[in-house]
């Protein structure tokens, strides 16, 4: 397995990630009866409402994001034998 693959595997799955935990943070954040149009960028937006989802969508695209890289880099190692070269200890 090359860096390349490595690259598009593990950008993939993190994008796909952030992607799903974004539709997650909006879907519980309407079902708790908030404002799904709430914009954390908008002065209008109440500064709280704004500051709490900006945290739940930034914690959960954060976790999902990691959660998938890792996910990567260990199908990466069962495949090849051994972590991609960036995350080997010592590497570059």
């Amino acid at each position: 397995m090359g860096n390349a693959l490595w690259k598009v595997l593990g950008t993939g799955l993190a994008i796909a990630a952030g992607t799903i935990a974004n539709k997650v943070v909006t879907a519980a954040w309407k079902k708790a009866g908030r404002d799904v149009d709430i914009d954390p960028r908008n002065p209008e937006s109440p500064v709280g409402e704004a500051l709490v989802y900006a945290a739940l969508a930034g914690l959960a695209m954060g976790l999902a994001r990691t959660m998938a890289t890792r996910k990567a880099a260990q199908l990466y190692q069962r495949s090849a034998g051994h972590l991609p070269k960036d995350m080997q200890q010592g590497g570059a």
